[in-house]
């Protein structure tokens, strides 16, 4: 009796495992995470493209983080695994390795347009023309004064510079998970952190720890979630300024207004010209093994890169995207094509 009702619990859970199987084997619909300044274009692209290709599903993407995204993407191979990462930062070698460990060999990067950076206020704010050292003294742990490394006493810009606006400082920027934190600690703070003297002197290895080390005073916040919770701290705290992707600025100019930096007011041709100094490039990046597995999931990667998709005068520029030239379209077509890998 015993043996006969061990057996019936053996088969049923053999059963289960044996549907969970079926069900992910089947999985229909293309699974994408990642960057939340890739979010809105990715969320477009994914509407349009179950629009126009009525034998597929709409592809489902979330957030998490250019970070975050990549780490589920490399989580292995299989369909209870995503198929897309987004990311606002080229994929890490680091990442690539961690990928290739857990058996994801094919990676192919998807280049789809460039982003601008910016540091935007409330409207009703004071008027910000920064420069990069202005932002790395109003965020550092240590400043120097009379020749030596002191805590950080800076609590009002004007403290830093007597061109500033006479306001508290608060600085609301992106948690470590987010690729926008990287390129605003290489563009900005870091630059800002050598234009000093002392800083010069230090060696290579001392300059990237001091540069990058934080004031923990609670002057700056760092955001985990996505650009939404840093424009709610701004709506709180009319000091605040917040880190965003120019496309979500322009997206809420009714709210926000942008600081120069550099001299350099972001827009999208100061951007394409390289004139703004805090741009960059957008990605996805497609698990090769699950292209054919996953229906549609070559046809969406070609879809998004598409002139009509993506290019100027599409939907996705009328959102913020900066379009690619027409040879780095081209290029980034026949990567998806040929499936190169990384």
């Amino acid at each position: 009796m015993k043996m006969s009702k061990l057996h019936t619990v053996v088969v049923a859970a053999a059963v289960s495992i044996s549907l969970q199987a079926v069900a992910q084997s089947t999985r229909d619909t293309i699974q994408i995470a990642g960057s939340s300044s890739v979010l809105p274009f990715s969320s477009v692209a994914a509407e349009e493209f179950g629009n126009n290709f009525a034998q597929f599903k709409t592809p489902v993407v979330g957030s998490g983080g250019s970070s975050g995204g990549l780490r589920q993407f490399c989580q292995g191979v299989g369909t209870n695994t995503i198929d897309i990462a987004n990311s606002s930062r080229p994929m890490r070698p680091g990442e690539v390795e961690a990928c290739k460990a857990n058996g994801v060999n094919s990676i192919i990067e998807v280049k789809i347009g460039y982003d601008g950076i910016v540091f935007a206020s409330r409207i009703d704010a004071g008027d910000f023309a920064l420069k990069p050292e202005h932002v790395f003294l109003a965020q550092a742990a240590q400043v120097p004064q009379n020749g030596k490394m002191v805590a950080n006493p800076y609590t009002n810009w004007r403290q830093i510079d007597a061109s500033l606006p006479d306001q508290n400082i608060l600085l609301a920027i992106p948690g470590s998970n987010h690729g926008t934190r990287e390129v605003y600690e290489e563009k900005v703070v870091v630059p800002g952190c050598q234009e000093l003297p002392e800083v010069k002197a230090m060696s290579k290895d001392d300059q990237g720890k001091f540069c990058v080390a934080m004031r923990t005073d609670g002057r700056v916040v760092e955001i985990a979630g996505d650009y939404t919770e840093t424009l709610a701290r701004l709506q709180a705290q009319r000091d605040a300024i917040g880190v965003f992707g120019l496309t979500f600025y322009e997206n809420n100019r009714d709210r926000i207004k942008v600081a120069t930096v550099s001299g350099v007011v972001p827009t999208v041709d100061t951007v394409l010209s390289g004139q703004y100094p805090v741009a960059r490039p957008l990605f996805f990046y497609v698990k090769g093994a699950h292209i054919g597995v996953i229906p549609g999931l070559q046809e969406f990667a070609e879809f998004f890169v598409a002139d009509a998709t993506s290019g100027f005068g599409s939907p996705l520029e009328a959102v913020g995207l900066i379009p690619l030239s027409d040879d780095e379209r081209e290029q980034t077509l026949q990567q998806i094509r040929s499936k190169q890998s990384l």
